[in-house]
């Protein structure tokens, strides 16, 4: 069972078929005059109206990219070198992707100046660090919707308000929680929002970024003049028409899939942490997304989970697959506050709405059983702990290693 979902999920048979003809059949370039380029353009622009549609935007809103990680770096930047003259300042969070906060690193070294805002045990930022962070040279705040390796929602309607109070900016990256809660750019209060195509069964390669109208972004890539020139290169149209499709049936079955996810992520929650001793959540109770939950296990290490695991045909993660070949602790769990000797105890699962096929009780046995053979060779456990005084949260009784 492929539990993953966070990373990248399968492409749908619907939005594979709709895909299908503009591989061959309708190749044809969409800045071309004659009939096959302008086929090409057509089904490019009702893509455009389908991801526009699933966001309460315009389609004249919505600009296609080659992933999430470009349409963040083309947020980020483009403003910034928008409105460097304005003042250089930008405000973000401490748990941003790695395409956020390598892309500010980057601008730090053009001597830009960023506050990175704390997050705190639930891994949510308090309002009053913002308010207080906001400067006469802030021009940009950007905070992902949705954590990647927690799932953490942060509160943008919030903060989307006070940006626009003040005259600032904001943009968010939706790429994990769009498909999973409801995404309205009119109701969150975004100036600009990251999309992607491959966390909602659309292909990999295609995303979008929402800019509002009125805003205006420096493009990265000059050329040709694609995308109203925000976006040079010939434009990849059978992964946008895949995207499309996917936003569509994303949109319509939001509520259905929310429902079912969040049952089978409760129903999760509950039985690892009523089975395993010394197991945690990580990331808000509450404000999470429906189909990821990550915990964390004492005294063991992520990695060597992970591989018991997939051996017993479950594939999950340590955390954001754009960082999984690091060693060192992730800095989503350490902003959280939690000893860097137990982040690396962490494991992501991240469900999708084929996802309810599989056993959560056979799979929270395997993890227990999994758990417990790691432990037994942990030193950190048998240092740290005394088995036979252990509660086992299964039992209302202390019990010796059950």
């Amino acid at each position: 069972m492929y539990l993953d979902n966070s990373a990248t999920t399968q492409v749908s048979e619907e939005v594979f078929e709709e895909m299908l003809p503009y591989f061959k059949e309708e190749f044809g370039n969409p800045s071309t005059l004659y009939s096959i380029g302008r086929e090409s353009k057509k089904a490019l622009e009702l893509a455009r109206k389908r991801v526009a549609d699933a966001i309460n935007a315009k389609p004249e809103e919505i600009f296609f990219t080659g992933g999430g990680s470009e349409s963040d770096n083309l947020a980020v930047k483009g403003i910034a070198f928008k409105l460097a003259k304005k003042g250089k300042h930008i405000i973000t969070t401490e748990i941003e992707h790695p395409a956020i906060k390598e892309t500010l690193y980057f601008l730090e070294s053009l001597d830009f100046k960023v506050t990175y805002l704390p997050v705190y045990e639930n891994g949510i930022i308090k309002i009053e660090d913002l308010k207080e962070a906001i400067t006469d040279e802030t021009i940009l705040i950007t905070v992902m919707h949705a954590n990647n390796e927690i799932g953490t929602l942060q509160p943008i309607e919030e903060i989307g308000k006070i940006a626009r109070e003040k005259g600032i900016k904001f943009h968010t990256d939706a790429v994990q929680s769009f498909g999973k809660v409801e995404v309205d750019v009119e109701k969150l209060n975004v100036d600009l929002l990251s999309l992607s195509s491959h966390k909602i069964n659309g292909p990999k390669g295609v995303g979008a970024l929402y800019i509002r109208k009125g805003t205006r972004v420096v493009p990265l890539i000059h050329g040709g003049g694609q995308e109203k020139g925000i976006r040079a290169g010939t434009e990849n149209v059978p992964g946008i028409v895949g995207f499309g499709k996917a936003c569509e049936l994303a949109a319509a079955q939001l509520d259905e899939h929310y429902d079912k996810l969040s049952a089978i992520r409760d129903e999760l929650i509950d039985k690892v942490l009523t089975t395993i001793p010394e197991a945690y959540l990580n990331g808000d109770a509450e404000n999470r997304l429906p189909n990821l939950v990550n915990f964390r296990f004492k005294a063991i290490e992520g990695e060597s989970l992970i591989l018991l695991l997939d051996a017993k045909g479950y594939q999950a993660s340590t955390g954001s697959a754009c960082s999984s070949n690091k060693l060192e602790a992730s800095p989503v769990l350490t902003a959280l506050g939690l000893d860097p000797v137990d982040v690396h105890g962490s494991l992501r699962i991240s469900l999708a709405p084929e996802s309810d096929a599989f056993d959560v009780d056979a799979f929270v046995e395997t993890i227990a059983e999994s758990v417990q053979r790691l432990r037994q060779m942990s030193p950190l456990w048998n240092q740290e702990l005394d088995y036979d005084n252990i509660m086992c949260k299964k039992h209302s009784d202390t019990c010796k290693r059950c």
